[in-house]
């Protein structure tokens, strides 16, 4: 899927009001989706730092994207595991979440994430998220 179609899913398979807390596409490469999101204060916790919450929404819902972009728009694709580190507090300004598919395969696909600040140098999470993918018609 491109860039626009895999931003119209996900617009179309999550309510309108959720959509701003999910992040937005902004890059889809081979193996590889970059989203980002501008957290609000409804999204932060006591410290003004951005809620675990929040970031492991992001991580899935990357996760997801980079699936999509690879097997094309599949609803019912869901998550059966995500493991999360958080390594230092995540502060009031854009997050990158950068998702690249470890595996993919017929049923499973496992993914990376890596949510970052400033620079890819600056991770505030690392995420390992993976997915179970709906069988084909007659497998």
């Amino acid at each position: 899927m491109s860039l626009e179609e895999l931003s119209a899913f996900l617009d179309s398979a999550f309510p309108a009001a959720a959509r701003p807390a999910l992040g937005r596409v902004v890059g889809v490469a081979l193996d590889h989706v970059r989203m980002e999101l501008d957290p609000g204060p409804q999204m932060l916790r006591p410290g003004n730092i951005v809620s675990g919450p929040t970031l492991m929404g992001l991580a899935d819902v990357a996760a997801y994207a980079v699936i999509l972009a690879h097997v094309g728009p599949v609803a019912m694709a869901v998550t059966n595991n995500l493991n999360i580190t958080f390594l230092r507090p995540c502060r009031v300004e854009t997050v990158v979440a950068d998702a690249r598919l470890l595996r993919l395969g017929r049923r499973l696909a496992t993914i990376d994430i890596r949510l970052w600040q400033g620079s890819e140098a600056g991770l505030v999470a690392q995420a390992t998220v993976g997915y179970v993918l709906p069988q084909a018609e007659g497998g």
